[in-house]
């Protein structure tokens, strides 16, 4: 089918541009959304065309390689850019804004003064000191203080500032209001709804279909296999979800996991093996053993008690997006995966990883659209 629709494109026009190549996988998948449209289990991955956009392009690619001189497709190359040109401040504020709703707060509520805001910011530093106070009362002091949280994070406010001002905003009854705002997602329970909903069948299709074509697949469900043992329940499935989503992107798991010795205390932790982005730190050798895991950002632990690994999880991604941390490039595609497909974050624009500097950025990470066409193939051939 690709070659038979790029064959008529080219034949219009010898060398037929992305935008061209965008408009006809528009028009194909809103004639055939059930065979065409990027889904996973229902839901809709970005602008549901971006992998007929990629299938259409790559066809595109070979057929003008076989044709054009070498030279001329390197002028091509540098006229024909697939993003718009933009400076690097600018495109350092499109991936702060990425994904969200609400990032910047251009008024103060109605019902808020800057007394209003500073008496309930002191009134939540009192209660973060307290182990007995009401969630509803922090929930809503929490939410009543987003327009200053906003304030001081996009100002730039260092991190250990943040965590004196605003220590809820590191733990999860914090983390999750502020993100809610934010990005008009429920953190936990959106990541566990999906779970529930698409996470046996990505495990699958990891066990079997990818551990068949690689070796190094094969060999992290091996290792998992014998790290997680008899242990059953949700937990233990992202545990396993995670990895082995790193292994399929070949990303490195130090980038996301840390471990340090069972009874190590957030003060013993040696800051400078750790990463600058994001990161959550596991208790003993293998994090289906540990029980309690802490969370790292820029190096200093931000919160030293996380009583379970979805918790850690939900922490460690909803940080990228309240203090405004771009992905990291050695985990851009599994963290890309997880937004799109268990965070429901779904721009068709932008992208939340770091850029190097000329190179051109999609939509949607090649690799995360190869990962969801595979998978929907597999739930197509499993229901015939």
């Amino acid at each position: 089918m690709i070659r038979i629709v790029v064959s008529e494109m080219v034949s219009a026009c010898a060398s037929p541009s992305k935008k061209a190549s965008t408009e006809v996988a528009k028009k194909m998948v809103a004639k055939y959304p059930q065979s065409l449209q990027d889904v996973i289990a229902g839901d809709v991955v970005g602008a549901g065309y971006h992998s007929l956009v990629k299938q259409l392009q790559a066809r595109i690619e070979n057929v003008k390689r076989s044709s054009a001189p070498r030279i001329m497709k390197r002028k091509r190359g540098s006229d024909e850019c697939d993003t718009d040109e933009i400076t690097a401040e600018q495109r350092a504020a499109v991936q702060d804004t990425y994904g969200c709703i609400k990032w910047d707060m251009k008024f103060m509520p109605v019902s808020e003064t800057p007394e209003s805001q500073q008496e309930k910011k002191d009134k939540l530093k009192v209660l973060s000191e307290q182990t007995n106070f009401s969630p509803d009362e922090v929930e809503t002091l929490m939410k009543c203080t987003y327009y200053s949280q906003r304030k001081e994070i996009n100002k730039g406010t260092d991190l250990q500032s943040l965590m004196e001002e605003w220590p809820f905003l590191f733990q999860e009854i914090g983390m999750t209001v502020h993100f809610q705002e934010l990005t008009g997602v429920s953190l936990k329970e959106t990541f566990l709804t999906n779970v529930e909903k698409k996470g046996k069948r990505l495990l699958d299709f990891m066990r079997t279909i990818c551990a068949d074509k690689s070796k190094r697949v094969l060999q992290a469900v091996t290792k998992l296999e014998i790290l997680r043992g008899q242990l059953e329940g949700c937990s233990e499935d992202v545990k396993d979800m995670v990895l082995l989503l790193l292994a399929y992107f070949n990303e490195k798991e130090e980038n996301l996991l840390h471990y340090v010795e069972e009874t190590c205390l957030a003060k013993e932790v040696q800051v400078e093996s750790l990463p600058v982005t994001p990161c959550i730190i596991v208790y003993g050798t293998s994090c289906y053993a540990s029980r309690q895991f802490m969370l790292s950002v820029d190096g200093k632990v931000v919160n030293d008690h996380i009583p379970t690994f979805i918790s850690a999880m939900c922490l460690m991604f909803g940080a990228y997006y309240c203090l405004n941390i771009h992905y990291p490039v050695d985990l851009g595609s599994t963290l890309e995966f997880l937004q799109r497909c268990f965070f429901m974050i779904n721009p068709e624009k932008g992208t939340k990883v770091e850029t190097k500097k000329n190179k051109k950025q999609l939509s949607v990470n090649p690799r995360v659209l190869t990962l969801i066409a595979d998978l929907s193939n597999h739930d197509w051939r499993g229901t015939c």
